[in-house]
């Protein structure tokens, strides 16, 4: 892997714009191991994170031509929608399954030592649910694709202030807040966990050696604790 001199780790956030990838964003900017850190967006924005570098792509499959601005200690995936969103099944796997392909293929080519990937509870390359199934392929494509520290995290019902309303996660975010302390024990990995303690977990996981590949959500909580 390739040597990096600088005392203070680098790092890459891709689906910088989202739940998940703004916390993440937030708190390496506070975090004192980390020095450089990228964000990859689709356009650029005013983001107040002091020294945050900006690297703006529309088109995914060019990822490998802008290689030389994202070497980096660690890359960050946080790429993804949903089928409504994204307008078709086959629109859904470009950006779910397609683009964590593309993000490992240069992450591999620049030997990138870690890379930490959110995906989804349940995922499963054979499972029935079109989402799943898409999930766990994404997470067999990029194990086959990317030879470094990888790790996957699996968070159940994601909370926090989304830029667009959704329904169904609106009400499911309420019954958390009310009823989430019943789930306990085996039933943990199903509470509602908010995207600021994924991200934090995500960061944890991200520096360190462990053989461990997948972390489910109730694994995120005890990140935490350590």
């Amino acid at each position: 892997m390739t040597v990096r001199p600088d005392t203070k780790n680098s790092a890459v956030v891709f689906g910088a714009s989202g739940l998940v990838g703004k916390e993440i964003l937030t708190q390496l900017s506070g975090n004192k191991d980390f020095g450089r850190i990228v964000a990859v967006v689709r356009n650029k924005s005013d983001m107040a994170n002091p020294g945050l570098e900006q690297v703006s792509i529309s088109d995914f499959s060019r990822l490998m031509d802008l290689k030389y601005k994202l070497d980096a200690d660690a890359y960050f995936c946080c790429i993804g929608t949903t089928i409504k969103k994204a307008g078709s099944r086959e629109a859904f796997l470009k950006v779910d399954h397609d683009i964590p392909e593309k993000i490992a293929q240069l992450a591999e080519a620049l030997h990138i030592p870690a890379m930490v990937i959110i995906s989804s509870m349940g995922a499963n390359s054979r499972s029935t649910n079109f989402y799943l199934r898409t999930k766990g392929t994404m997470e067999k494509t990029v194990r086959d694709t990317y030879s470094g520290n990888l790790k996957f995290v699996r968070p159940s019902l994601l909370m926090g202030k989304r830029e667009e309303f959704r329904l169904g996660e609106k009400i499911a975010v309420g019954f958390m807040k009310a009823c989430g302390w019943l789930l306990a024990g085996p039933l943990k990995k199903y509470k509602g966990i908010y995207a600021s303690d994924v991200a934090c977990a995500m960061i944890k996981i991200s520096q360190s050696e462990s053989d461990k590949t997948v972390y489910e959500s109730d694994e995120l909580f005890d990140i935490l604790l350590k």
